[in-house]
């Protein structure tokens, strides 16, 4: 089985929490937040974990934050490589959920500022913990300071390793990627993302594909993944376009934190041990539905996925 790094290069100590009501002003009395660690990447590699596969976490730390961060993960038992930063400690993210609403607050901070000269020495570490002809995913937002077109340069280097390259970003330095395209194996974006890179809605499966379809044709990478939120997700590459889905009770969702990196993994996980694309569809679908079912900033799990892949509908579009 291929191995599987993934990085992240703005990590976080995620809090979640609960209060009964939020309202600007008073005091807000919390229960004892509960903390993990964080971040594109990380999630993915925890995802994998909790779905009994292996990968290594590549991660950029800084403080005592980031040093908290080290010992959630090997307290999970998630294997890391760390890359040391020394523009600021590692961010923390807090999730606070309101018991009267059930609605969930999230609050992101924005992470430690990179120069030009951590930038070259996290992509030459990245080339060289990288596993020939493995997959490699790069997720999560970047810290302030790295270049919008870090994606391309990373996939630039890492050509010579032969890897399966799985980009999740979002905002420019998706926008990057569409300008100048750097043909990662796989593209993910939500709904959202997609729209504003399209400049159009993309309200049917249909229009979805279509555009998906577009990104694939232009060179942006060879396989689109967009997912549609409790729809589901859009696969597009040159042989065709599929949809997979997972009806579940909207009584049943709990929070929507880590269905993506929750289906990032699995989906990555799939591709290493051989699965057809449309079957690591359907997985990654699977895992993220069951992320929804977690509280706070939990996961996927094994058990829960198994239970709802056989209802994944997978159709050709």
């Amino acid at each position: 089985m291929a191995q599987i790094l993934t990085i992240t290069l703005n990590p976080t100590v995620d809090l979640s929490t609960n209060t009964s009501a939020v309202s600007a002003g008073p005091k807000l009395r919390c229960s004892t937040p509960e903390a993990d660690p964080g971040g594109g990447g990380i999630n993915v590699s925890r995802a994998i974990k909790f779905l009994g596969g292996d990968s290594t976490a590549f991660t950029a730390v800084g403080g005592e934050t980031g040093a908290h961060l080290l010992r959630l993960l090997a307290q999970e038992h998630v294997r890391f490589t760390a890359f040391s930063v020394t523009g600021g400690a590692t961010r923390q993210s807090i999730a606070v959920t309101e018991q009267e609403s059930g609605k969930q607050y999230r609050f992101v901070m924005p992470g430690p500022y990179w120069n030009h000269e951590m930038v070259d020495e996290s992509i030459n570490a990245i080339t060289q913990a990288a596993p020939a002809d493995g997959v490699v995913v790069l997720s999560g937002s970047q810290p302030p300071g790295v270049p919008l077109d870090y994606p391309a340069r990373l996939a630039r280097h890492l050509v010579r390793k032969s890897v399966q390259l799985f980009v999740d970003t979002s905002g420019k330095p998706l926008h990057e990627l569409m300008k100048n395209p750097a043909n990662p194996f796989v593209l993910r974006m939500d709904d959202v993302e997609a729209e504003d890179l399209a400049g159009r809605k993309l309200p049917s499966r249909k229009d979805t594909a279509d555009f998906a379809s577009e990104l694939v044709a232009r060179g942006v990478a060879a396989n689109v993944i967009i997912a549609r939120g409790a729809d589901g997700s859009t696969l597009a590459n040159a042989e065709g376009r599929w949809h997979a889905s997972r009806a579940i009770n909207p009584e049943d969702v709990i929070s929507a934190v880590g269905a993506g990196d929750s289906f990032v993994g699995a989906f990555s996980m799939a591709l290493t041990r051989g699965d057809t694309m449309q079957e690591a569809l359907c997985f990654g679908t699977s895992a993220a539905s069951a992320a929804v079912l977690t509280a706070g900033t939990q996961l996927c799990s094994l058990e829960e996925v198994e239970r709802l892949l056989p209802g994944c509908e997978l159709i050709e579009l």
